[in-house]
Formats: C-alpha cells, structure tokens, sequence
C-alpha cells in the first residue's frame, strides 16, 4: 500500500523509527509499507542527514524562568504535605514566603504543578508510599492490549471512539485510530494495518466487551476467529478488574489529559491528524516514567511474523467427527442439543 497523500509524514516517520530499529529487516518493512527498497534506503539515508528531524521549539531562555530557591521552597512544602496540589502550596508560600528568597514572587498554582511533575510528585503521587509492583512481558510484541477509550463527540455532531494497541513490553502505541464505531470490521480494518506494519503479536489481550467479547464467560467473537487464524492468542482481562489491561488504561490517562482535554475536533479526519501526531511524540519523544525515562521506541522492534493476508482452509482429519450447525447455533452430539455462539 503506497503512502497516503495526507499523511506521507507520518508514514516515512514510521518507516524511519521501525527500520532504525535492532534487527530490523528493511526490506521485509518495504514490503508491508508497499515501498521499493530504493524508496526505503533513501528515506534511511534522508533521515541519518537530518531532514527529516524536527528542530525543537523551546526557547534557549526564559526570563520569567522560576528559580533554584523558590523551586527548593515548592519541593519542601510537598514533602511536608505529601497530599497537597499546587494551589494549596501556593497559598502556604504566599502566607511564609520563600524562605531563602524573602522577595522572591509566589508562582501560579500551574507553575508549581510543573514543577512538581520535573521532580517526580505529581498531585496524586504520595512521598514514601509503596512503590508499585510492575509487570510486562520480557520481549516486544510477546503481548499486546487492545481497548476503546470510550467515545467522545466531535464538531460535527457525530462521536469519535480511540481505538488505542499498546505493546505491553515496551508501552509502544503500536495504534491509535480515530473510529467512528465500534465494529468488528472497523477493529478489523485497523488491525489488519498495524499487522502489515509490525508484524504478528503472540497474544492480544482485551476486555470482555464487544467487539472481542460477548460478556463475562462468552470470549468467542468473529474477531477472534480473525485472530485465531493469525496464530495470535487471546486473552480477556478479569470482568470488573480494569487494573489487568493496567498500561493501556494509563495510556488512556495520558491521552485524555493531552489530546482529548481541549475543544472537540472538528471531525474523525482532524482526530485521527492529531492522533498521529501525538503517537509520534508518545512513542519517539516523550520520556516514560515505567521505563526509565526512556521512550516507548528504544524499547520496540517490529515482529518477524508476517501478516497472512489469505488464510489456508481447515483440514479435518480422517477421524475427525463434523457436525453442521444449524440457525440458530444449534447442533447435536453425542446425544446432547449444544448451542454455540456464532464465531
């Protein structure tokens, strides 16, 4: 599939980003990107020159910049008071001051959030608390988590539903989709390109609900059958235990907070512009907290297991017993009615 006119950035960045990757093989990534291997080489060789980087715009200085001591003054109030945001420690610095800086200016309530983030205590976040027990898979693609980020309306009255695939090993954003429903072929559709351009997962791991389930203790879907002839397993999360899919709901956080929380797209063309801009910086700039500060990218290489794109026939063997199953979900066996859901 050749690059998309609207998005050709965003597609040679990709490119880019996966065949830069340890044991990345450039000609298998020309292959699902639908490129010729001249094509790909010389976005490689454009990318090591430097033209496709973009320069950062932060400023070398800022005047209004806080300094050393007022942000010494912010951090010991927060240690003092472990759950306080930043307008009550603003208000705690405007009644004491700034101790080593009698003149200094109190900063904005928002300021001294930021600076709580530079330093590791985000609101929320409790000084000397237990630290959390983590688990992830050993190797990239060993595990991905699928889900919906619930719906949200766009300007032009219709609803927007992310579609987010997060890699559990390296918290890659392997996709992030603006659908306009929650179909099992819109799921399809988005996975069928994720697959082309990273290869197979071991296993998808989802909720219970539609499209990939049917309730607590109805797991099988057409989407699973899908997934199943792919030679991906799958998994469903605990029904009521959201902590299961845990990084795909915290990539949902970071999400809300810093795509979804301004005014409504205008429609799915502009969501979906913005949320290839927004993977690039989660998956490529944005330092990670779970890793180290590293970003989800120098974690991630793609999958050696292609894609099928057509899906040999079952073969039953000799002494094998083949039942049709009538409307309905209907069959016999053995002397028993069974009934079996449509997948």
């Amino acid at each position: 599939m050749p690059f998309r006119e609207v998005s050709a950035m965003d597609e040679r960045r990709e490119f880019v980003r996966l065949a830069s990757m340890e044991g990345a093989k450039v000609r298998q990534l020309c292959r699902r990107f639908g490129i010729s291997p001249t094509t790909g080489y010389k976005w490689l060789a454009r990318a090591a020159g430097g033209e496709l980087r973009e320069l950062s715009r932060r400023p070398h200085g800022s005047p209004r910049q806080v300094s050393a001591a007022v942000e010494a003054a912010v951090i010991a109030v927060r240690q003092a008071h472990p759950a306080w945001g930043g307008r009550k420690i603003r208000a705690r610095l405007e009644r004491q001051g700034i101790p080593s800086e009698p003149m200094a200016a109190v900063p904005a309530a928002s300021t001294i959030t930021a600076i709580l983030r530079r330093n590791g205590a985000a609101v929320g976040d409790l000084v000397g608390r237990q630290p959390l027990q983590r688990f992830e898979h050993a190797a990239p693609n060993e595990l991905w988590q699928m889900d919906f980020k619930g719906h949200v309306g766009l300007g032009d009255g219709r609803r927007l539903h992310p579609l987010t695939v997060l890699d559990d090993h390296s918290r890659y954003a392997v996709v992030l989709r603006a659908c306009a429903d929650q179909t099992t072929a819109t799921v399809r559709a988005a996975l069928i390109d994720a697959f082309r351009r990273h290869g197979l997962p071991g296993a998808i791991i989802t909720d219970n609900g539609s499209p990939w389930g049917d309730g607590p203790g109805h797991p099988w879907t057409p989407l699973g059958v899908f997934l199943i002839e792919q030679g991906i397993r799958i998994a469903h999360s605990r029904p009521y235990h959201p902590q299961t899919m845990g990084k795909d709901e915290r990539f949902h956080r970071s999400l809300k907070a810093e795509v979804l929380a301004g005014p409504p797209f205008a429609d799915l063309a502009a969501a979906d512009r913005r949320f290839a801009e927004w993977r690039h910086v989660y998956n490529s700039e944005r330092p990670h907290q779970a890793l180290a500060m590293a970003v989800p990218a120098e974690r991630y290489s793609p999958s050696r297991r292609d894609y099928r794109e057509a899906v040999p026939p079952f073969d039953y063997a000799d002494d094998d017993i083949v039942r049709t199953v009538q409307q309905g979900g209907r069959t016999g066996f053995l002397g028993r009615i069974l009934r079996l859901p449509k997948a």
